[in-house]
């Protein structure tokens, strides 16, 4: 499975439910901080449920310390500014999947990273901003885990 990376992710359900995701799916989770929760956040542990324990889910303290973790590999970018379609890629089990937090999504120094392969967009009706960045994240890796036969899934 890909690994879903959220760059200092705001709102904590949004995060409970990336935990779900990751939980279901099997995509480990990481969180680049500064986070905006903490995770005794009872919107967090909500959204989540009791899918935490079932998560893998790491903290980096900036985004260095999760390059150092993650690469090498390929890096996309979730971006509504991007050119490329996420369906346009033929993802592999260990590419990154990078999103930017609500409302604002990755900022220009982030996309301008050396260490990003490439900024692809999801597709939306003109005139909307963006996704939910949980939605976003699992349009993205339900892409990638079909593409790969659904492997492991029941």
């Amino acid at each position: 499975m890909p690994r879903i990376l959220f760059f200092e992710p705001r709102i904590p359900p949004n995060t409970g439910n990336a935990i779900r995701l990751s939980a279901v799916t099997g995509a480990p989770l990481h969180l680049v901080e500064p986070l905006g929760f903490d995770f005794s956040d009872a919107n967090l542990r909500r959204a989540g449920l009791d899918y935490h324990d079932l998560a893998v889910v790491t903290v980096h303290p900036n985004l260095q310390a999760a390059w150092d973790a993650l690469l090498p590999a390929r890096v996309f970018a979730f971006s509504s500014h991007a050119t490329r379609g996420y369906a346009d890629v033929g993802y592999e089990d260990d590419d990154v999947l990078l999103f930017g937090p609500e409302p604002d999504g990755l900022p220009e120094h982030v996309l301008a990273d050396p260490n990003i392969t490439d900024a692809v967009r999801i597709p939306m009706l003109p005139g909307r901003r963006s996704l939910n960045i949980t939605n976003a994240a699992s349009i993205a890796v339900y892409e990638a885990w079909r593409q790969h036969g659904f492997a492991g899934g029941a």
